[in-house]
């Protein structure tokens, strides 16, 4: 199985930087990983809403020109919201009924675009609160580990 994190924006804060360490190092006895990082566009704290499609779509253009073949999820507010459990169950039914390389989708500041969304399997929330987009990187990765811990009956804490 391969797992590919498409992501905007690069992470600059050091603790995320290695929070993303420990865990990309963790998945290794499970899965390959590959990250992809695509420029985000600076916008101003006060953006109309054209302004935000417009941001919006430039950087779903450099995602969608990056987007490998696979089962791809994205992270959205207005997903399916699910627990670990499930998560695991979901990563099963991906890889033995559609496909070994799952790509997760993670927007930038504003979220992703329509061609973006319209355009994956899966729309995917974590929870019902907003999270800074560099924060779920890391989140994503440690529900990555935890899915691969549960599917193998390995101890991971509840």
């Amino acid at each position: 199985m391969t797992i590919t994190i498409i992501s905007v924006g690069k992470i600059k804060e050091k603790y995320l930087v290695e929070g993303i360490k420990e865990y990309s190092k963790r998945l290794r006895r499970y899965t390959r990983l590959n990250f992809i990082t695509v420029n985000d566009y600076k916008a101003p704290e006060k953006l109309s809403q054209k302004e935000k499609i417009m941001i919006q779509d430039k950087e779903g253009e450099k995602i969608l020109k990056r987007l490998p073949d696979g089962y791809i999820i994205a992270l959205d507010l207005k997903g399916v919201i699910l627990t670990s459990t499930e998560l695991a169950s979901k990563f099963d039914e991906i890889t033995n009924y559609h496909n070994s390389h799952i790509v997760f989708v993670i927007g930038g500041s504003l979220g992703l675009s329509k061609a973006v969304l319209d355009s994956v399997n899966l729309r995917l929330s974590f929870s019902k609160f907003t999270f800074p987009h560099q924060l779920m990187k890391l989140i994503l990765l440690e529900q990555i580990y935890r899915s691969f811990r549960i599917n193998n009956n390995e101890p991971y804490h509840k």
